[in-house]
Order: structure tokens, then sequence, then C-alpha cells
């Protein structure tokens, strides 16, 4: 069973891209599951909705909330390695993800302010991609992250220096998004 993720910027396009390999996979007769850390994550289940700032997305944590999400991020990663062994057992050939561990990763770097980018315990996927989109550009579009475009250019930075060690294959998100899924596809293939 292979691992594809696509990491990136809110708004960057990864859950259009990853419908789109969803439905190519699908039409070769391969059994996809599809995986979202963020939905996953024990943080995300015990955060109350104070936390999310009248629904707009979290931008601020206090010291006590990073540690706890740094402490359910490694609870998280043993409950996913159970869950790959149950979808392996139960004959999937892929699990898809558009919110990979990374991304909590970035996440928790984002809110304090300093790197966490420790890889340890993360299954590492057959293929990780970074979206990488310009902020400038993603705030044009319909559907834009209620975070504003300082945020995406701090996120932004935060990626550039850990895409990387992540041993994730950047592609230009800046481009028509069939473009851009040609592209993934040529690397999914690859790998």
């Amino acid at each position: 069973m292979k691992i594809i993720t696509i990491s990136g910027l809110d708004g960057s396009g990864k859950s259009t891209q990853r419908e789109m390999i969803r439905v190519w996979l699908k039409s070769q007769g391969k059994k996809i599951f599809y995986f979202h850390s963020i939905q996953f994550s024990l943080a995300n289940k015990f955060s109350n909705k104070s936390e999310s700032e009248n629904g707009k997305s979290i931008t601020k944590a206090s010291c006590w909330k990073i540690i706890l999400r740094k402490a359910f991020l490694k609870i998280d990663l043993a409950r996913f390695k159970l869950l790959r062994s149950m979808l392996r057992n139960k004959g999937y050939d892929y699990i898809l993800s558009d919110r990979y561990f990374y991304d909590n990763l970035i996440n928790i770097s984002y809110l304090s302010k300093k790197d966490y980018s420790c890889v340890c315990g993360i299954v590492k996927p057959d293929t990780a991609i970074y979206l990488d989109a310009n902020p400038k550009r993603i705030m044009t579009r319909e559907r834009k992250p209620d975070q504003g475009v300082e945020y995406l250019k701090e996120k932004k930075e935060i990626f550039e220096k850990t895409y990387q060690k992540f041993e994730m294959i950047r592609v230009d998100g800046n481009r028509d998004e069939k473009e851009i899924f040609e592209e993934i596809k040529k690397i999914i293939t690859k790998n």
C-alpha cells in the first residue's frame, strides 16, 4: 500500500489535486482511503469552539495548547500506524492525503514561532508533494483562506525552510489545475 500526500498553503489547490488523483486512481481499479491529519488529530477532536475564533481558523495558541498539540501529535502518529495496518489488511492500494502530518508540524511551527520540523515517527509517504503557491495569488481566488495574506506569507516561509527536509517534491501551484495534475501524475507513476 502506497501513501501519497499533498501539502501546501491553505487555498493552494491541495483538495482539488487530491480529488483529481482519487478519480484517476479509482479509474484504474485502485482502492483508496482518504486521510486528513487535521481531522484525524486528537487535538482537533478535543478543541472547543471558542478556539476557532467564531468560525475562523486558529492563528494563535497559548504555550499550553502548543504543548498539547505536540503530545497529541505523538499519539496520532501511533494511531496512524494502526490505521495503516488495518487498511493494508483490508486490501487498500493507497492512502491519499491533502493534509498529512507535515502540515501539523508546519502549523505547530507557525503557532509557536519556533522550528518544529522533527519528522521522527512520521510514516514516510511514497510520494510527498509540496504544492507551492503564491500567497497573493491565493487571496485572489474565489475560495480564499480567512487568515489573510500575511498569515500565508509566514507559513510559506516555514514551508520553504522545511519541504526538502520532509523530502517533498516541489510542484508549482501557480498554474492551471490540469497542468499541475499532469505533473503530479508523472511523479506518482515514477514513484
